[in-house]
C-alpha cells in the first residue's frame, strides 16, 4: 500500500502543502507582531530552491532526493516605521491570500491524485 503514494507526483503536492503551510505560519506571525516596536518581517524562501531543482540537469536529478527546501530569511533592509518596525500589513495580507490560493490548488491537486487510486481500485 505504501508503494501507492511512493509517486513523483503524489511527493510534491505532499511537500508542497508542507511547504505552503510552514509559509502560513511566518506570515501569521508576521501579522501578529505588526505593532512590535523593532520586529523585522520574515519570509519563507522556497521559490528559488524549486526553480533550481527543476532546471538542474536530467543526470542530476536523478541523483538529489526529491524534496523542496526552504530558508526563512529576516528582511533587515526595508526601511518601516519609527520604531524599526517593517512590516507592512497590506502586503502580507496579500501574500497570505496567495499563499492560500496555493495551498487550495494543491489540496485539490492531492484531492485528484486520491480520486485516480479511488477510481483505479473500483475498476479492480
Amino acid at each position: 500500500m505504501a508503494g501507492l503514494f511512493n509517486t513523483t507526483s503524489f511527493r510534491i503536492v505532499e511537500q508542497g502543502i508542507s511547504v505552503m503551510a510552514e509559509n502560513n505560519k511566518i506570515i501569521q506571525h508576521n501579522i501578529a507582531n505588526a505593532d512590535t516596536p523593532g520586529y523585522k518581517t520574515k519570509y519563507l524562501y522556497f521559490e528559488g530552491i524549486l526553480r533550481d531543482k527543476m532546471n538542474a540537469r536530467a543526470s542530476e536529478k536523478f541523483k538529489k532526493e526529491l524534496s523542496i527546501g526552504t530558508a526563512v530569511y529576516t528582511d533587515r533592509h526595508t526601511k518601516g516605521q519609527p520604531d524599526g518596525n517593517n512590516v507592512d500589513n497590506d502586503v502580507q495580507q496579500a501574500l497570505f491570500l496567495k499563499n492560500k490560493i496555493r495551498y487550495d490548488a494543491l489540496i485539490n491537486q492531492l484531492d485528484g491524485e486520491f480520486n485516480l487510486l479511488r477510481s483505479a481500485m473500483r475498476r479492480n
